[in-house]
C-alpha cells in the first residue's frame, strides 16, 4: 500500500496526504452486515460530556466484524471483497463461507480476492487462517489473538499490528506485541495467520484541522491558555508556566507519568515490560 499526496495548492494540502485505497475492491458494504451508528458526541445518558473533544464528524454505518470465528471451525470461505471500514484503522474482508453464510472479518496484509480461509484448531500455515496457537510454528506473525479463550480476538486489531509468537516451551505461550511487551497467553487461544493490512496509516498526515473535524473530533485547547475557573494552569500573563509542581488533569488529578492502573494481577501475563531495555 503506498500513499498519495496532493499539489500543494492550498496550505492544508501541502502537507496533507491519504491512503490510494489500492488493496480495495469496492466501497459499499454489505447491507445485511451493517447496522446504524448513534452518535453521543461524547455524552451520556443525561447528556453530561463524559468524553471531551468528541462531536460532528461524517455519519457512519458500522460494520458486525467476526473476531472469533470459532463457530465456523473446518468451514472454509472465500474472499469476495476487501474493504475500507470507518471505524477502524485496518480493512476488513468479506468472507463468503460454503454453507452459504456472509461475515466480515479483519483483512490479513496480502489477501486477495478469491483467497481461501478457513478457521480450524489445526490448519495450513497460511495468511488469513485462523488456528490455536500452540499449533502455529514459533516465529511467525500472527494477529487477531485471544487474550481468554473463546472471548475472540483482542490483540493485533489495528492497521499494521504485527505479534509474534515467540515460544512454545512452558504451559503459557510467549507473544510479543508491537511495543516490545512480551506476554503470557493460553496455548488454546486462537489466532491468526499474518499482518494486518493498511500498514502505511501511521505515515498519514491529516494536513488540517477540517479533516480531523470530519472524523468526529472537535479542538482541544491548552490548559494553561485557559483562565483559572476552567484549569489548575490558567491564569498568569502571557506564556506563564503552569506555577504547579507537577502537571495536573482539569479536575485536580496529576497528569503526565502519573500509574493509575489498578489491576496488579495481570502482571503475572506479562515476562518483559514494553519500558524495560
Amino acid at each position: 500500500m503506498a500513499l498519495k499526496k496532493f499539489k500543494p495548492t492550498t496550505p492544508g494540502q501541502r502537507q496533507m496526504s491519504v491512503a490510494s485505497f489500492e488493496q480495495l475492491t469496492t466501497f459499499k458494504p454489505e447491507k445485511s452486515l451493517t447496522v446504524i451508528l448513534k452518535k453521543h458526541s461524547g455524552r451520556n445518558n443525561t447528556g453530561s460530556i463524559t468524553c471531551r473533544h468528541r462531536g460532528g464528524g461524517t455519519r457512519r454505518y458500522y460494520r458486525l466484524i467476526d473476531f472469533n470465528q470459532t463457530d465456523k471451525l473446518n468451514i472454509e470461505g472465500t474472499v469476495k471483497s476487501v474493504e475500507y471500514d470507518p471505524n477502524r484503522s485496518a480493512y476488513i474482508m468479506l468472507i463468503q463461507y460454503t454453507d452459504g453464510e456472509k461475515r466480515y472479518q479483519i483483512a490479513p496484509d496480502g489477501i486477495k480476492v478469491g483467497d481461501k480461509v478457513m478457521a480450524a484448531n489445526k490448519g495450513k500455515i497460511k495468511t488469513g487462517n485462523r488456528m490455536l496457537i500452540k499449533n502455529i510454528p514459533v516465529g511467525y506473525n500472527i494477529y487477531n489473538v485471544e487474550m481468554n479463550e473463546n472471548k475472540g480476538g483482542q490483540l493485533g486489531r489495528s492497521a499494521g499490528a504485527i505479534i509474534k509468537l515467540v515460544s512454545l516451551e512452558s504451559k503459557l505461550a510467549q507473544i510479543q506485541m508491537p511495543s516490545g511487551e512480551i506476554r503470557l497467553v493460553s496455548k488454546k487461544c486462537y489466532a491468526s495467520i499474518g499482518t494486518v493490512s493498511n500498514l502505511e496509516h501511521n505515515n498519514i498526515s491529516i494536513g488540517k484541522a477540517g479533516r480531523m473535524r470530519l472524523m468526529g473530533r472537535r479542538p482541544q485547547v491548552r490548559g494553561k491558555a485557559m483562565n483559572p475557573v476552567d484549569h489548575p494552569h490558567g491564569g498568569g500573563e502571557g506564556g506563564s508556566p503552569i506555577g504547579l509542581k507537577y502537571p495536573k488533569t482539569p479536575w485536580g488529578m496529576p497528569a503526565l507519568g502519573f500509574k493509575t492502573r489498578r489491576r496488579k494481577y495481570t502482571n503475572k501475563m506479562i515476562v518483559n515490560d514494553r519500558r524495560r531495555k
